[in-house]
């Protein structure tokens, strides 16, 4: 019935926000919100409704949990780094009906899954910041899934995305793009030395795994870079734990994916840590 058009791992880093802003930092993310806007513009040439985004910035500790109210309107300030994202409006309608779908076939997949349209619940800023430069023109319908999750196995986020699309393909009329919101390594800055590492990686080894990790991808050597997933993600601090890039890559077809990646953003640092835009061929 549906159609998954576009599946991407993506950048959220809070220095795009601030690149925008009048200062020493103005320009600096440009590269990274032209990736932004050009995966939306595929998206829109790909005739997308809804853009589903594995969000490594909702935490939760117990289940799986979709939030897809039917709009979200508010103005964001991050918790995390209130000097870097603070009075961000944002306006995005919703999509139930998808997340429902969702959350019901990847409980039926056995990972409890609990979709929540009815809720005051918020979005976080791993959806927010890519929808400001995916979405400006309201376009496409929002859902956000939780991609923090601190006591989960990466195989069940594996059969929470393979899921996802089965419900997307077998049960939504219509055409959605998956985003996996989250750094590579992901080993942010000692504090009191933050500035210094604006551009730069924390540390040359976890550069060095990322890196690999790109070349992992582009030789299309699938197998190998999911068998190391785990490891990866326990030694490179991997954002979220890397939930995010497990439902992407279940999704795909995990060790079984044919594909091929297209690097929209070339690997860069931010405040020590490693950030990619890459659409992964459907």
């Amino acid at each position: 019935m549906g159609k998954l058009a576009l599946a991407a791992k993506i950048t959220h880093v809070p220095s795009m926000y601030l690149s925008e802003l009048d200062g020493p930092h103005k320009g600096c993310r440009d590269a990274a919100i032209a990736g932004h806007r050009e995966i939306g513009r595929r998206c829109r040439d790909l005739g997308v409704d809804t853009i589903v985004v594995f969000d490594t910035h909702w935490l939760v500790n117990s289940g799986y949990h979709v939030n897809c109210a039917a709009h979200f309107e508010g103005v964001y300030t991050s918790n995390e780094l209130p000097h870097f994202i603070k009075n961000l409006p944002y306006a995005y309608d919703g999509n139930p009906a998808l997340g429902h779908l969702l959350a019901n076939k990847a409980t039926a997949a056995g990972v409890n899954t609990r979709a929540h349209s009815e809720t005051s619940l918020t979005l976080e800023y791993g959806t927010l910041v890519p929808m400001r430069y995916m979405n400006e023109d309201r376009r496409f319908k929002v859902v956000s899934v939780s991609s923090l999750c601190t006591v989960h196995d990466l195989k069940d986020s594996a059969t929470l995305g393979r899921a996802v699309r089965r419900a997307i393909e077998e049960e939504y009329d219509g055409t959605v793009a998956i985003l996996a919101s989250g750094s590579l390594s992901h080993r942010f800055a000692q504090n009191g030395v933050s500035e210094q590492y604006l551009h730069k990686m924390w540390d040359p080894f976890l550069e060095q795994v990322d890196l690999r990790v790109v070349d992992l991808w582009q030789r299309g050597e699938w197998a190998t870079f999911t068998a190391m997933l785990p490891m990866y993600a326990e030694k490179c601090w991997g954002e979220g734990y890397m939930h995010d890039t497990a439902m992407l890559f279940g999704a795909l077809g995990w060790d079984r994916y044919e594909g091929s990646v297209d690097i929209v953003t070339p690997y860069f640092a931010s405040s020590g840590t490693g950030q990619i835009n890459a659409v992964f061929s459907v």
